[in-house]
């Protein structure tokens, strides 16, 4: 077995620090690729769960803002401006997921309905079947809903 190999299951953050410095020196043959493709692909995975949860979290935050309009928060107008700017953030270093962005923005929004229906006790049928939000708006982190 390659040592790099059995540093991986051993001991990750060596694994990565011997990873980095065999690329460094052009060491390819030496590399770990099977889990160095592994890493990779997560890191794109996990960019994309990212993506999925800041939109899911804006979207909640957007649905209690116009349907709870009596119990809204800075808290809630804080957490609409964070995870827009995250969204906004994450395309700027990597313009290659706005399309996974409109791929996923419906699914994400029934997902922050069904949330935000169990946090604030409303029945879901308050809330469009189809988000009231354009997504231009969901990434204007200073968009408020009307009532």
């Amino acid at each position: 077995m390659n040592t790099t190999k059995a540093l991986y299951e051993t001991d990750f953050n060596l694994w990565l620090t011997e990873t980095v410095d065999l690329l460094r020196r052009g060491e390819v043959g030496k590399l770990d690729l099977e889990n160095l493709a592994e890493e990779i692909e997560d890191m794109g995975n996990n960019r994309k769960d990212a993506l999925e949860s800041n939109l899911i979290r804006v979207l909640q935050h957007l649905l209690k803002w116009k349907y709870q309009p009596e119990k809204r928060t800075n808290s809630w107008k804080a957490s609409i401006t964070e995870h827009s700017l995250r969204l906004n953030r994450a395309f700027k270093k990597s313009p290659s997921l706005k399309p996974y962005f409109e791929d996923v923005f419906a699914e994400c929004y029934q997902d922050a309905r069904l949330i935000t229906a169990q946090e604030t006790g409303l029945d879901i049928c308050i809330f469009p079947k189809v988000c009231p939000f354009e997504r231009v708006d969901v990434l204007d982190s200073q968009y408020l809903p009307e009532d």
